[in-house]
């Protein structure tokens, strides 16, 4: 990994914590997997940390820009997913 998470400098240092963790899983979906209610735990955390429509999209596309790893995308498909599935990225 050779990029920086998006971070906001009003996030404290325990959000900041639950965000690089979302991402950490949504990293893992493309590398090797992550079970299905890991990952929507992990996205109902990083919720409480960015609510708004506009800011995730903001944050999730600058992850996606230097990651490659659309955070959209692995949602979608983990929502789709039935319950105690793995989501696989590819």
């Amino acid at each position: 990994m050779d990029y920086q998470y998006p971070i906001d400098i009003d996030w404290s240092t325990d959000e900041i914590i639950i965000v690089v963790k979302f991402f950490e899983c949504i990293e893992k979906a493309y590398e090797k997997g992550v079970e299905k209610t890991d990952l929507m735990e992990q996205y109902r955390a990083f919720k409480k940390i960015v609510p708004g429509k506009a800011q995730e999209k903001k944050v999730c596309d600058e992850f996606e820009e230097v990651s490659g790893y659309s955070t959209y995308r692995t949602i979608k498909k983990a929502k789709e997913a039935p319950d105690n599935s793995r989501i696989k990225m590819s």
